[in-house]
């Protein structure tokens, strides 16, 4: 006891560097990428300064770069051109996801391609899969929806991509991706399920970059309620038990416990810093009212010390920087 023990020894300026229990690394990040087919040079997203949707022919100059600055992985979203009710710009050869995972893979071959397999950017109505009726608004048909998304991760497989992430939240989704990969010789491609994803309401404006608002009905019936911890920690098992191999949060800011809890099922975690999350960090930040880089690192390190091994950040080129400085 004091005075005897006194824990501001280790605390000292030219001490504590020492004993940094918890790291952010250049390997632990994931940068979030939009291409617009539409495009032909980039596109400001007004609610989260700082970040572009890149026409496809910009992906292999922009993946060099951050490969450059050290990122290793990028996690993939599509504009299309066009939009119909079967979603048919998500597994179409040419799609705009498909054309740029092969510009990457042929200008950096060693980035890891990672693709957000979903259909809510491609779907006329802006919702997730194949949709029907339901007594209190919109609801996906689950069965249906999933064998839609085996034909987009088939089609993302084949294009290059080295790891696919469903975010659709259906029921049975990884045994149904995992048997579609496998059946047509991709059975070495990792499943990165966004396995316990909430209905935030941070997600605006993800939705404003990718074009992925849905004209009605809402998503509550395919997230997790956000008061529902043990609920987001049994999807997760379910997703693990059914192959995934890694699992995910989703928002991660406000949910240090999910991310303790999905990292004690032994699986790594992948956590996604959302765009509402980037947008109030970056907004108070142009404000004067925090510091940008403190803040940010903060976050990040809060992440990784509840049980994050990899985290998806709009931030990710800046701490990249900010990690080179302090070398």
């Amino acid at each position: 006891m004091f005075p005897q023990i006194r824990m501001r020894r280790i605390r000292r300026r030219f001490i504590r560097p020492l004993l940094n229990e918890t790291r952010i690394a250049k390997t632990d990040l994931i940068a979030p990428l939009f291409f617009d087919e539409t495009a032909t040079s980039p596109v400001a997203i007004p609610s989260m300064p700082g970040v572009v949707r890149y026409p496809p022919s910009m992906a292999g100059e922009v993946c060099t770069n951050l490969a450059s600055r050290g990122i290793r992985a990028v996690l993939l979203f599509g504009v299309p051109r066009e939009k119909d009710e079967a979603a048919s710009g998500a597994f179409a050869d040419d799609g705009v996801i498909q054309q740029t995972v092969r510009a990457i893979k042929t200008a950096v071959p060693e980035m890891v391609v990672i693709t957000d397999l979903c259909a809510c950017e491609y779907t006329s109505h802006g919702h997730c899969g194949v949709i029907g009726d339901c007594k209190d608004g919109v609801d996906l048909k689950n069965d249906q929806s999933l064998a839609l998304m085996q034909e987009i991760a088939v089609s993302h497989a084949a294009a290059g991509a080295d790891i696919i992430a469903p975010s659709c939240m259906l029921d049975g989704m990884v045994t149904a991706l995992r048997s579609a990969l496998d059946e047509n010789g991709y059975e070495e491609i990792p499943i990165m399920s966004y396995s316990s994803k909430f209905s935030s309401s941070l997600y605006g404006p993800f939705r404003d970059a990718a074009g992925s608002g849905y004209s009605f009905g809402d998503r509550t019936t395919y997230q997790a309620p956000v008061g529902n911890r043990r609920e987001a920690l049994r999807e997760s098992e379910l997703d693990a038990a059914e192959g995934a191999d890694i699992l995910m949060v989703k928002p991660a800011g406000w949910c240090g416990d999910i991310i303790s809890d999905v990292a004690s099922i032994g699986l790594p975690v992948a956590v996604y810093q959302v765009s509402g999350e980037y947008a109030m960090i970056k907004a108070a930040a142009m404000n004067g009212w925090l510091d940008e880089k403190r803040v940010v690192m903060e976050s990040l390190i809060s992440l990784r010390r509840a049980g994050a091994d990899l985290i998806i950040t709009y931030f990710a080129e800046s701490v990249c920087r900010w990690i080179d400085e302090e070398q």
